[in-house]
């Protein structure tokens, strides 16, 4: 099995370790670990640990600091390929509180540069999109795209994999999801459940029959089950600590989440996408997939890494 993971809000990641988290006061840490991160990174140091060899990250990457994310990836063992454009790839700190069992996620954006041409490296990701889609059995586009970027670049890459006639999961939303949805039909969307109201709960897909108010008022397992018969694909909706929901053209699953004691949440989103393309591709089984996309975020919950199932 070989899969593609396209990010392109590349980041570099520190789980910061506290006894007890104080507002208004200084606080030493006991420890940190330092990671090459990013939606769809993350994505892909699970996928390599559920199969050592099976996929590669392409993304982006401010030139500035992409030597230290490289050696990070590098030293996971990960195969990748960096577009690389000016400034700094983003950083994110995240903050994990002992006493008080709470993880705290801090995102430093990456800023655009003044002057620069940034349809070079659009240009670029596609054609390397277009290529690397060739040998692989599935494409994961994960996380956010930078205003630098045009709005259409995520719809212009989910096209291109649909012409290549390979299996894409969107892990996305809003604009960036209805654009692609304008162009092509993901096989599996992977949003949670703001973001899935923020997509698809508004006029736009508003059921023949029904008024906006209608729409609105059904249950979260209605309106998954009338959006995913109505793309005929598979969608699916992580909800945190509650049971996670999927409808495969119209047919409804849930999966409950295991009870952990969590140690770090963050990049459980992540994990859980993961599992779930890795055993899509492997059985096609819906309910077979959401069981291993929640054994993977429980496991990656338990640890201080962000994306580690092992």
């Amino acid at each position: 099995m070989k899969i593609l993971c396209v990010c392109l809000s590349s980041t570099l990641q520190r789980a910061i370790n506290f006894e007890d988290v104080k507002l208004a006061e200084v606080n030493r840490s006991k420890n940190y670990i330092q990671d090459a991160s990013g939606k769809a990174v993350n994505s892909a140091r699970v996928l390599n640990q559920l199969e050592k060899g099976c996929v590669k990250f392409l993304c982006t990457a401010g030139r500035d600091n992409s030597k230290e994310f490289e050696a990070l990836a590098k030293n996971d063992g990960l195969d990748y390929e960096l577009v690389k454009i000016p400034g700094k790839i983003r950083e994110c700190w995240t903050l994990i509180d002992q006493k008080n069992g709470t993880t705290t996620e801090i995102v430093v954006g990456e800023p655009s540069v003044n002057g620069y041409d940034y349809s070079r490296a659009e240009k670029k990701l596609l054609a390397r999109v277009k290529s690397l889609s060739k040998k692989v059995d599935g494409v994961l586009l994960a996380g956010s795209r930078p205003s630098f970027f045009n709005e259409e670049l995520c719809a212009q890459i989910a096209r291109l994999v649909a012409l290549e006639g390979k299996l894409f999961m969107a892990d996305y939303f809003g604009r960036d999801l209805q654009k692609t949805l304008d162009v092509c039909t993901p096989e599996i969307i992977k949003i949670n459940s703001e973001e899935f109201v923020k997509t698809f709960v508004n006029e736009s897909f508003v059921p023949d029959g029904s008024s906006l108010e209608e729409w609105k008022a059904l249950d979260l397992q209605k309106q998954i089950s009338i959006v995913s018969e109505r793309l005929g694909n598979t969608v699916v909706v992580t909800r945190g600590k509650d049971s996670t929901y999927a409808a495969k053209c119209g047919f409804f699953y849930e999966c409950p989440v295991e009870k952990i004691t969590p140690v770090n949440t963050t990049a459980c989103g992540d994990s859980f996408s993961a599992g779930f393309l890795y055993e899509f591709l492997t059985s096609g089984s819906v309910k077979e997939s959401l069981q291993k996309g929640t054994w993977c975020a429980a496991r990656n919950a338990e640890r201080v890494r962000t994306g580690d199932v092992e």
